[in-house]
């Protein structure tokens, strides 16, 4: 946490952006989520409970960098047997590998509040080019005395990439789960340093 006296923002380019330093993902105020298609006519919307990151903000605010770590197991769809099915070897195997990474290596472009960050997802493994859509939504304190920001980002990957090839065809055609999943993460961090 910072004293009252340091600078919580600043500006650059027309944005209020954070004081330079290493914030942490507010847990409690994150969702790490994802679609996929279900049976080529519907959407499943689930989520990772367990998943925190290090923001490192830069002097230079593109030279700034993220890491995140999600739980594997942590994986919700709000139906036990689905659930289960992902956490098992036919997807995500979570007894094996119990993390997904993801590691920024650049940013690619900004215009106004959104960067494109790219970067290297790892799943069960394999790791492949990530680029995160990100959308900066503010800085403030908050009542607690904490420098914190906001954020939204999104990408798409083909979940086939990282070894997530089960599947089943459908006698009307096509296949019960969608190769493309869309990743849709929200949240705050807060400042350490």
């Amino acid at each position: 946490m910072t004293s009252s006296t340091e600078p919580v923002t600043r500006d650059w380019n027309g944005l209020t952006i954070p004081a330079a330093g290493t914030y942490l993902l507010d847990v409690a105020h994150k969702r790490v989520g994802f679609v996929a298609r279900h049976m080529m006519v519907s959407k499943v919307r689930g989520e990772f409970a367990d998943a925190s990151a290090t923001i490192t903000i830069a002097e230079e605010p593109l030279e700034s960098t993220v890491s995140a770590t999600i739980q594997a197991a942590s994986i919700n769809t709000a139906q036990a047997d689905r659930d289960a099915h992902l956490r098992s070897p036919e997807f995500l195997d979570v007894e094996k590998f119990a993390t997904l990474e993801y590691r920024s290596t650049g940013v690619k472009s900004h215009e106004g509040n959104e960067f494109v960050l790219t970067g290297e997802l790892t799943i069960k493994d394999v790791t492949r080019p990530v680029e995160l859509k990100v959308e900066f939504e503010g800085v403030g304190r908050s009542p607690f005395g904490q420098d914190i920001f906001g954020f939204s980002a999104t990408t798409e990957i083909d979940r086939e990439d990282f070894g997530l090839t089960w599947n089943v065809a459908l006698e009307s055609g096509g296949v019960l789960v969608g190769k493309k999943v869309k990743i849709e993460i929200e949240g705050e961090a807060i400042r350490q340093s």
